[in-house]
């Protein structure tokens, strides 16, 4: 995670826990002079199209205050979805036994994609399984991860 996101993250998270609504992540994507913010959000009870517009109505309240972004961007909020992303040491703890998808920053194995189940999450570490074979992960060097939505 960027300084700028744990930043936003700090930034927001309290005012979207007042809506009612766990702050899941958020990821900053740039591109070119068009970035966008994504922010999900999660409830127990799931997420509507409604808890969206009213938790962006206050998001774009704050950024437009804090002005924390330098550039043009547009900003998305919606739920984390059945293929969520893994940001936080409980989410992948939530999401042992799952198929999982990861990218990590550094190669490993001589590879940076891996795909498999989540067997085990320690303070920082992963271990997953593919193929019969063991990787050792460490969250420190995960890009990105996510449930692998099985239907």
């Amino acid at each position: 995670m960027t300084k700028l996101e744990q930043d936003l993250l700090a930034m927001l998270s309290p005012s979207v826990e007042m809506l009612g609504f766990e702050l899941h992540g958020l990821e900053f994507v740039q591109a070119g002079r068009h970035s966008t913010l994504r922010v999900y959000i999660d409830h127990e009870a799931g997420i509507s199209v409604d808890n969206c517009a009213d938790a962006s109505r206050q998001i774009s309240a704050i950024l437009d205050v804090e002005d924390p972004i330098t550039n043009e961007y547009d900003l998305e909020v919606s739920s984390p979805g059945v293929d969520r992303l893994l940001f936080k040491q409980d989410h992948y703890e939530k999401a042992q036994g799952e198929e999982v998808r990861v990218r990590t920053k550094l190669p490993q194995d001589g590879r940076r994609n891996f795909k498999g189940d989540l067997v085990s999450v320690s303070s920082d570490m992963i271990t997953l399984s593919s193929d019969g074979t063991e990787h050792f992960i460490m969250l420190s060097n995960i890009e990105r991860a996510n449930i692998i939505a099985k239907f």
